[in-house]
């Protein structure tokens, strides 16, 4: 390649602030869409290019596929990736229209007899997938996959007729919730948050804090964490602290902490970003490309709730 005169990517300084410190992990590791999120969010990017990013894992069913959602690869559309591509457009604001009218037609025929999502159809069977994902052919409804579309949905005042069962499942599973662990907690604060009924969220929010607390499902002490259990399945050390359910200052789950708590736990968030500018994956690895290429997704998620904290970036 000829000469440009301008320093490569690998020859430039390294960078010292937070965020760009992340944009340099970005362009080396990260997929177009994630390069494109990170333009949107950090760098005055417009909506257009990450929409027309997010093209390239449609499928003419109305969901998303293509290992949109790391964990599961193969062509095939999935709740999870759809859920995936729902929280790319409600993050540039084109959470809505006729895009938005198909995946809510793909979400009906995916769902399950009580109007819920599975978190795995059985059309992912002979695709490789996480082995923390099994793919059954008579998958239940799932709070984990379909609280965060249902929240989601209800955030950009989409209606359609599948979110009235959609959204009743939520409630009876959230309210019926006795034993659970974190990741279906977090889907549960995704519903809760969005909600339309605001004191009928605030009474289940309050409830489920309750149980946090009392399950340690929560490791307040970043400090101390062999103290806190670690959820059956879930890699070792896979802990989840504050910031992990109230991702933003406004989340129901942020009266669950302290201020000291939250405070904590963010200066903890923040020590995590590693010498090469990217934040760990903290849930378990089993194949190579996943891993890469959820790194820049976590990476971007981080400096997302360091931001809404008002933790500086540079």
């Amino acid at each position: 390649m000829a000469e440009t005169g301008a320093p490569s990517l690998a020859q430039s300084p390294p960078p010292h602030t937070p965020v760009a410190r992340a944009e340099r992990f970005v362009w080396l590791t990260a997929r177009v869409l994630e390069q494109r999120l990170f333009a949107h969010h950090f760098r005055g990017g417009t909506a257009g290019p990450v929409e027309t990013a997010l093209d390239a894992y449609r499928n003419e069913d109305g969901g998303y596929g293509h290992a949109l959602e790391p964990d599961l690869r193969g062509p095939v559309s999935q709740p999870l990736h759809t859920a995936h591509a729902l929280r790319v457009l409600d993050a540039v604001g084109r959470c809505a229209g006729q895009r938005v009218e198909r995946v809510c037609r793909y979400l009906t025929s995916v769902s399950t007899t009580d109007g819920a999502l599975p978190a795995i159809h059985p059309s992912q069977r002979g695709y490789p997938t996480a082995p923390f994902v099994p793919v059954v052919d008579d998958p239940p409804s799932a709070l984990l996959a379909t609280g965060p579309v249902v929240g989601l949905l209800h955030r950009n005042e989409v209606w359609h007729a599948w979110l009235f069962r959609a959204t009743d499942f939520c409630w009876q599973a959230i309210e019926s919730l006795e034993k659970s662990h974190p990741y279906e907690i977090e889907a549960a604060v995704a519903f809760l948050d969005s909600a339309p009924d605001r004191p009928r969220a605030e009474a289940a929010a309050d409830r489920l804090g309750r149980l946090v607390r009392a399950h340690h499902l929560a490791a307040v002490d970043p400090d101390d964490l062999d103290t806190y259990p670690v959820s059956p399945g879930y890699a070792p050390g896979e802990h989840h602290f504050p910031y992990d359910y109230a991702r933003t200052p406004q989340s129901l789950a942020r009266p669950w902490f302290t201020d000291d708590e939250m405070a904590r736990s963010l200066d903890h968030l923040a020590a995590q970003q590693q010498e090469d500018g990217g934040w760990p994956v903290r849930w378990r690895h089993w194949a190579p490309a996943p891993a890469l290429e959820a790194r820049p997704m976590v990476t971007i998620e981080a400096l997302r709730t360091l931001r809404s904290y008002g933790r500086s970036l540079g």
